[in-house]
């Protein structure tokens, strides 16, 4: 088994060496993300978002569903490998952390590809139209929701689509037997339903905190 400890200084060598680097835009929203004290735990590190962005990239987007934005870090980076003519829609419930995405967006010059849509998720995602034309979905939001939120999005994305899911080995609590809080069960469920979906090919990439990463049958 190949494996070693991903340290700070190894992400940050492995970011340095990409193409879509940290700017200055992205350096002033993660200084503001961290004055909000834990909840900055919920942003995603500069290499899975260099890998959405790539993800974009790799599938030509020029539709893509964002369920949990937060401070708008990767939106960001979805919305920076759209297609030119593409559009992110982002779900969430939170005013205050959205306007800190909202001013970076604009500050990237991306504000005219993102739409944002304030309320709950499952409300959101029910009324978009049952066409499957979406072509990127990151699901990053409440877990017990995750498999809702999955049943709404798989019958939108086209075939070949990819479906995206964060943090679904919860720091390893997944695999621990004597862990029965609710996020962790029902990332267990989810995991399971995913497993077992035949709509889709799957897979559970053992980086960051786990992120699925579904195609589109």
């Amino acid at each position: 088994m190949r494996s070693f400890p991903v340290t700070d200084d190894i992400r940050d060598y492995a970011v340095s060496h990409g193409t879509w680097r940290p700017d200055i835009v992205v350096r002033e929203l993660q200084a503001q993300t961290v004055e909000l004290g834990d909840p900055a735990g919920m942003q995603i590190g500069d290499d899975q978002g260099q890998l959405l962005t790539m993800l974009a990239r790799l599938v030509n987007a020029r539709r893509a569903v964002e369920v949990g934005t937060f401070t708008g870090y990767s939106s960001m980076c979805i919305a920076r490998g759209l297609a030119e003519d593409g559009s992110l829609l982002c779900c969430d419930v939170s005013v205050e952390w959205t306007e800190i995405g909202q001013r970076a967006w604009a500050a990237a010059g991306l504000a005219d590809r993102i739409e944002l849509r304030i309320a709950p998720a499952i409300d959101t995602l029910r009324a978009l139209p049952a066409d499957a034309d979406i072509d990127l979905v990151f699901i990053d939001a409440d877990k017990p929701s995750y498999a809702a939120y999955w049943e709404e999005l798989v019958p939108r994305v086209r075939p070949g689509g990819l479906l995206l899911a964060d943090n679904v080995l919860w720091s390893g609590r997944i695999a621990d037997p004597e862990a029965t809080d609710a996020n962790t069960s029902a990332l267990r469920d989810f995991n399971d339903l995913v497993a077992s979906d035949e709509r889709v090919e799957a897979m559970v990439l053992t980086a960051f905190d786990g992120l699925t990463i579904a195609r589109r049958r």
